[in-house]
């Protein structure tokens, strides 16, 4: 054939293998052609068919060379036997073409876990071709060294061969070798060198109608994006390029995205992409990407609080690093194995030793980020043993890098400082490292995201917090801390494709819920819920986030907009549960207690006002009375005399979100509101424009529905009323849109562990937290009638709906924590109508209602 059929077949492996393997099998029949088998053998690549790519190409060494090997056995499953009367080619030794056919194998070889032969084929064909094959040759080496951990190697040999790639013709090996440049920048940390390659890389085989190619750039930038921090961006784009990919290409793609949910907080959602992508790799023989894969499900059995498995899965990754002659990768998987001996408890010498050697090796290699964490874990086990530690936190360069990389560093400068008592400057480096973290997350317009990207820093914090002297100081790192988790004003652009799903969704959730009913079989699988769910969570993920909310209020500030009211914001310092009040002007901290016996308090009160909801038990009653008092001799009595008679603004932490708090004794009769943070609450008392009317609206299948918006109609004769088969999900929420207040009485269901799929029960199906944040200009009052539904999840974040609420900028939200009884919720809901129409607050009517059983758990979120 003529160099230019040659190129016209490489380039149709390139666009569509599939063809191009049809091609060359046809040639095939006629007899042993070299560049026929070349084709065959990269199309198989593509089509993920490794084994069978390996043999067409060894077929066409062994033509170029002269040589006759033994012919494939047909038991050898997956490789193409070659006749006996096949050998019709030209048998004289052809030291070109066999460096072509070598520079083909190394990119074969790689992907099966090959290095050293991959590597060897690389430098036989190195001293052969010339121009511009011997630029392919340095874009497929390139790959090989990367694979093989030698990464800086990688970036020189591709770099050298950049210019004459850019001059010549081939726009598949041009677009190859920024995608290897652009993944050796992203692992040396150069963010936004990474960028500026594979940006080429896109455009080049864009322009040049390369499809696949295209796509796995798009896949490779969106991990370089990753690792800068920017999620959503890498979302988008991960979504942009898996269409386009097969075999290979998708499996390192999946694992690639695999690594952006870990860093982003969702290692449940990593596992089984994860697992998927393993098993792909198995059965394509892709050993490289298998000891890969074995790596990431280690860090994300690690980040699900899995240190066992973690640690056994890190092990099989650096035994195939070894068995693949991998040996820069090795310490990464080193890496894993420190920090899941860290949280599983140990504390020894052993592990001091072997921490600071693999921060050594990992540091050494160009791995920023985890010699960071590796040095801090020494630092730390030092410490706990009574070493010396100064020496291996010196070495931590927490300036620049992702996010992960600066939290690292900001950590390791606050131990040091604490170390040799340096207080302050401790707790200025936390601040520093919680900064560090807020920027991450700013990053990030998904709420749930957010809540984890506080994860980032929950150490950092912690130390922070431990070492806070004044209630000052301790307000304010706590409050930067919340601050992470939530943005100053949640306003999400339009997604037909979100809206177009969340529609499905409702439908398929109404057919479901009908179903069920009616005691028959679910003509709905849980299956498909669960993709349209997935399917929300994965498009309000690629939302990018806004911009930078304000710094933590000043307790100056805290008291000036607080005037007669009390603030009670409390802290977990450790084990121990500590409240900072701010009152009268003053500020002070008070420590209260233990917060496993707070959590543990109130998951009693939690279960006994559910036992009430079902049934008349007097036993629940006493035992939600008898832990009411306890709770509150924990939690408020220590703030008695600070706070006196106020009215209160409660920033609870951790499951003490959670609480009906209007069951505590202190806070019987008494006017409160519950807030994520102080901040929160002053964002909740901003101006907004006043006007608009109210909705009042009755979901289906509640028996008491009716009566209660019956009643509030009597108190707002203006209401739009919306009820029957006419309160649509859609409809109610647009209508929501501009209200001054809404009341929605219906079935309520949060979800625990995905709040943000908590759900109203409407006619049409449910109206979900997702669903809310279209809204543009939200009630100022906001009131649900429903069980459970002013529930949070996250932690301190508060994501659920009455958190969406406020953030969307909902002034108060009144929801309630726990089972709502609705015989009595009618005559409850009327009562407190009535003060709102006699120009109470909305805390004040609230607490000037009293409280059955049944209606325990409404508390009153906001501005109050």
């Amino acid at each position: 054939m003529s160099g230019e059929d040659e190129r016209a077949l490489l380039w149709l492996a390139a666009i569509d293998p599939a063809t191009a393997h049809a091609r060359a099998t046809t040639l095939l029949e006629r007899g042993d052609d070299i560049l026929a088998l070349r084709i065959a053998g990269l199309a198989c690549k593509e089509l993920g068919r490794l084994k069978e790519g390996l043999a067409f190409l060894h077929r066409a060494l062994d033509l170029a060379t002269g040589r006759e090997t033994a012919r494939t056995s047909p038991e050898d499953d997956g490789w193409p036997v070659f006749a006996d009367d096949a050998w019709t080619g030209d048998t004289r030794p052809d030291p070109y073409t066999a460096a072509k056919v070598r520079m083909n194998l190394v990119g074969l070889l790689t992907a099966r876990g090959d290095l050293a032969g991959a590597l060897a084929h690389a430098e036989e064909a190195e001293t052969v071709l010339r121009g511009e094959e011997a630029d392919r040759l340095a874009a497929n080496k390139a790959c090989a060294l990367a694979r093989a951990g030698r990464v800086a190697e990688a970036h020189d040999v591709a770099e050298r061969a950049l210019a004459g790639l850019r001059r010549g013709h081939d726009r598949a090996a041009l677009n190859g070798l920024l995608t290897n440049i652009g993944l050796a920048r992203a692992m040396r940390g150069d963010f936004g060198g990474a960028e500026e390659a594979l940006a080429e890389a896109v455009a080049v085989g864009e322009a040049a109608g390369l499809r696949h190619q295209t796509a796995m750039a798009k896949g490779n930038l969106a991990f370089a994006v990753s690792r800068r921090g920017d999620v959503p961006r890498a979302l988008r784009l991960y979504a942009e390029a898996e269409p386009f990919l097969t075999g290979e290409r998708l499996a390192q793609c999946r694992l690639d995205q695999a690594e952006t949910l870990i860093v982003a907080g969702l290692p449940r959602e990593a596992r089984p992409l994860l697992d998927a992508a393993l098993d792909a790799a198995k059965a394509h023989g892709y050993r490289c990407d298998v000891a890969d894969a074995l790596l990431l499900r280690a860090h994300a059995e690690l980040a699900d609080g899995d240190p066992g498995r973690a640690a056994g899965s890190a092990a099989r990754a650096r035994d195939a690093f070894a068995g693949q002659e991998r040996p820069g990768w090795i310490p990464l998987a080193e890496h894993v194995l420190i920090k899941a001996r860290w949280e599983a408890g140990e504390r020894s010498g052993a592990l001091l030793a072997d921490a600071a050697a693999a921060a050594g090796l990992l540091g050494d290699g160009g791995w920023a980020g985890p010699a960071a964490e590796t040095r801090v874990i020494a630092a730390r086990v030092a410490m706990a043993l009574g070493r010396p530690s100064a020496h291996l936190l010196a070495e931590v360069d927490g300036t620049d890098g992702p996010a992960a990389v600066r939290i690292a560093g900001w950590h390791a400068t606050a131990l040091a400082c604490s170390a040799r008592g340096d207080v302050p400057g401790a707790v200025g480096a936390v601040r520093a490292g919680l900064e560090a973290a807020a920027r991450h997350a700013e990053a990030l317009g998904a709420l749930d995201l957010r809540a984890r990207a506080a994860g980032l820093a929950g150490e950092l914090a912690a130390l922070g917090l431990g070492l806070a002297g004044s209630a000052a100081e301790l307000l304010g790192l706590e409050e930067r801390r919340r601050a992470i988790a939530r943005p100053a004003r949640l306003r999400p652009p339009a997604d037909p494709e979100r809206a177009g799903a969340l529609a499905a969704l409702r439908a398929l959730s109404a057919a479901h819920t009908c179903d069920t009913a009616g005691g028959g079989v679910p003509s709905v699988l849980a299956a498909d819920l669960a993709a349209l769910e997935a399917k929300v969570s994965a498009h309000t993920r690629r939302r990018s986030g806004g911009p930078p909310g304000p710094e933590a209020p000043e307790p100056a500030e805290i008291a000036a907009a607080l005037g007669d009211r009390a603030l009670v914001e409390l802290v977990a310092v450790g084990a121990e549960l500590h409240a900072v009040t701010v009152a009268g002007g003053r500020t002070r901290r008070h420590r209260l207690g233990d917060r496993d016996t707070a959590a543990r308090e109130t998951g009693l009160i939690r279960y006994a006002l559910g036992r009430l909801a079902s049934a008349d038990d007097p036993a629940a009653l006493t035992a939600a009375a008898e832990a009411a008092e306890r709770l509150d001799r924990l939690l408020l009595a220590p703030v008695r005399a600070d706070v006196g008679d106020r009215d209160l603004v409660i920033a609870p932490a951790g499951p003490l979100h959670g609480l009906p708090w209007a069951v505590l004794p202190s806070l019987a009769g008494r006017p409160f509101t519950v807030v994520p943070s102080a901040a929160a609450w002053l964002r909740a008392r901003a101006d907004r424009p006043s006007g608009g009317r109210a909705v009042l609206v009755a979901g289906p299948g509640l028996a008491h529905a009716g009566r209660e918006i019956a009643a509030l109609r009597r108190v707002h004769a203006d209401a739009l009323v919306i009820d029957g088969l006419e309160a649509r999900a859609e409809l109610v929420r647009d209508a929501l849109d501009g209200a001054a207040l809404a009341h929605i009485a219906a079935h309520g269901e949060f979800r625990e562990g995905n709040a943000l799929f908590s759900r109203l029960r409407l006619a049409d199906g449910p109206l979900t937290v997702h669903d809310l944040d279209a809204l543009a200009a939200p009630p100022r009052l906001v009131v649900l009638s429903a069980c459970d539904i002013g529930r949070s999840d996250e932690g301190d974040a508060a994501v659920g709906m009455a958190g969406v609420l406020l953030a969307l900028g909902a002034a108060t939200v009144i929801a309630s924590v726990a089972p709502v009884w609705d015989a009595t919720t009618p005559e409850f809901m009327a009562a407190f109508h009535a003060g709102l129409a006699s120009g109470l607050p909305p805390s004040r009517a609230l607490a000037a209602v009293p409280r059955p059983p049944g209606a325990a758990g409404f508390l009153c979120f906001g501005s109050g």
